[in-house]
């Protein structure tokens, strides 16, 4: 009902409204502040950990042993020597020969888990995810237990394959890339549409026909962008080439042999820039790719189930996923037995000796395996603790804020730029950046907080890009709600988006968790006696010659890689009951 024209409303309520908008503009304007000075500082930190080293290490290739500039001199003498210059070729060519093989055998595993009817799906899963829990060179050691020159299969069968080389290195590249690829493309051939290939069932379409003309080009992008994974993972991998690669160097030994091996640190500054353009071609090509992935997928889709397919083609694919487990299964086995005999394979008599007192890079373990274990777990917990907490902070501000839209893009592009940064590079940038006395932050080079910051930002896009899935899932009417109320964004950060999204916070934790645990490439220029890292000590005791020990300290990276696993299991499944209980009630509704 409309009030008289006479009739006037009272001036008090004109006066509250106009003091309510002006303390909620007020407070509107506080958040904006403080939003912008955290999105500062979020920018602050990528410049620091992330640009700032890595246009050191391009500086760096530009001048002499002395440091004395001198242009383009290291790259013209790099590519100048076939000796030198040869590595190149070799890294793409294994990585090459890996990605092809890895996309094959995951793309036919993950065709049995995803489209048929084959049982005991969820054991071959979960053995087909075992290569994560520990470091590269951790399978090439078994590798060389089972098919070196002494190993299992040499003695058993009289043949050597030539481990030593560009064999082994492809063995293990394919190895350690499968179940990466394998998620990628179980995704993708999850996600097809239903309806395509009813239609060509429909039209009388064969089995053959239906999979060439429907089933391929429907995970077309999945193909590709598991094998731009594949190829990255192979060219930018250190362990595997450092424990079976021999005189075959490819580039990221080749970094390690020119630091440490010659103190050049110009020319392996040189070798990293050269290492950084094929992974940055990779990684643009990926995104470019998973781009139009998404843009495949709509509402409408209806998801392709297993179905049964003919006994020959249903047998088989079971065959092959049995033989792939089995494989990888035995590889751990080797592992697990290698660690408890005294001289692989000449004295296989039990012992628990190498697990005790050991040294490595000159100092002396007590307690050996265990306290270098620790000092792994005490790093893995901070990455995953403080990378957590920063990786989603950055998401939210990234994503929920207003305004600075050039300024918010710009940081989206920083935070995932460290995927296209081998670890090598990354490493090595942070020894050009932190070992230096005029540097303010000169005082963490050779603490435990620079392997966690080095760590942190190696693998910082893949939670950030997982943070903001969860966050763009998300209403942005509650922060819309909150700031009607008056409350501060922070408040309506943590009471309601932080349970919302506390799945996703366990996972992001879990990933940078195990990749801590079995990380090396980042940090071997970094860490210094005393302080090193249960995958660093494998690869240490590989070189002075103590295997059964490196065996040792492997084992238990596994053993503590599958534990943090189940205990992140259990509490995603408590939190989830208690966090995302109002998304069923809704469903209960809307049903």
């Amino acid at each position: 009902m409309e009030l008289p024209a006479s009739v006037k409303a009272p001036p008090r309520v004109r006066v509250d409204e106009r003091v309510f908008k002006q303390r909620v503009r007020q407070r509107l304007g506080v958040d904006d502040v403080v939003r912008r000075v955290l999105l500062a500082l979020i920018a602050v930190w990528l410049v620091v950990l992330l640009i700032y080293p890595l246009i050191m290490v391009l500086v760096r290739s530009l001048m002499d042993k002395q440091g004395v500039f001198v242009g383009l001199a290291n790259y013209t003498a790099y590519f100048a020597s076939p000796a030198t210059s040869i590595s190149l070729r070799h890294s793409l060519t294994v990585s090459v020969i890996s990605m092809v093989i890895t996309v094959v055998f995951a793309f036919v595993y993950a065709y049995g888990l995803a489209r048929t009817t084959i049982p005991y799906k969820n054991v071959l899963r979960a053995v087909a995810m075992l290569p994560i829990f520990v470091p590269s060179l951790v399978q090439a050691l078994a590798f060389i237990y089972m098919f070196g020159n002494n190993g299992v299969f040499t003695r058993a069968f009289g043949w050597n394959i030539g481990l030593y080389g560009p064999v082994g290195i492809v063995m293990s590249e394919v190895f350690y890339a499968f179940p990466h690829a394998l998620i990628i493309l179980m995704t993708a051939l999850t996600m097809a549409d239903a309806r395509l290939h009813e239609a060509a069932e429909s039209l009388g379409a064969s089995g053959l026909r239906i999979f060439t003309t429907v089933t391929l080009p429907t995970v077309k992008y999945g193909l590709m962008s598991a094998a731009f994974v594949a190829f990255t993972l192979a060219i930018t991998d250190f362990g595997a080439p450092k424990v079976v690669g021999g005189n075959y160097d490819v580039l990221a030994t080749d970094i390690y042999n020119k630091v440490v091996g010659q103190q050049n640190f110009g020319m392996g500054a040189t070798v990293s820039t050269l290492l950084l353009i094929p992974a940055v071609i990779a990684f643009v090509l990926d995104r470019i790719v998973q781009r139009r992935q998404v843009a495949q997928v709509t509402s409408e889709i209806t998801p392709l189930g297993p179905r049964r397919h003919r006994s020959l083609v249903q047998g088989g694919i079971f065959v092959f996923c049995v033989a792939v487990a089995v494989f990888i299964l035995a590889i751990y086995a080797i592992v697990i037995i290698g660690a408890f005999v005294k001289y692989w394979p000449y004295n296989l008599t039990p012992t628990l000796k190498n697990f005790m007192t050991f040294y490595v890079a000159g100092a002396h373990h007590r307690f050996g395996a265990l306290v270098i274990l620790w000092n792994s777990i005490k790093m893995a917990t901070g990455t995953a603790v403080f990378g957590t907490i920063i990786v989603f902070a950055s998401a939210y501000l990234i994503e929920k804020s207003r305004g600075l839209n050039w300024g918010r893009s710009l940081l989206y592009l920083l935070s995932i730029m460290p995927l296209a940064v081998p670890g090598m590079v990354l490493g090595l940038a942070y020894v050009f950046t932190f070992n230096n006395p005029r540097h303010p932050l000169y005082f963490l080079y050779g603490t435990m907080t620079i392997l966690v910051l080095s760590t942190i930002i190696h693998y910082y896009t893949v939670p950030f890009l997982t943070a903001m899935t969860a966050l763009k899932q998300m209403d942005p009417a509650f922060e819309a709600i909150g700031e009607s109320l008056d409350a501060p964004f922070y408040r309506t950060f943590w009471r309601v988006t932080v349970p919302m999204a506390m799945p996703a916070i366990l996972s992001i934790a879990m990933y940078f968790f195990l990749n801590a645990m079995v990380t090396l490439s980042a940090v071997v220029f970094l860490f210094v006696p005393g302080n090193e890292l249960a995958s660093l000590a494998v690869m240490l005791l590989d070189d002075a010659g103590e295997t059964a020990q490196a065996m040792a300290m492997a084992s238990l990276i596994l053993v503590t890689g599958l534990t943090a696993r189940g205990i992140f299991y259990l509490l995603t499944r408590g939190v989830t009951r208690r966090t995302q209980a109002w998304t069923q009630s809704r469903q209960q509704v809307g049903a």
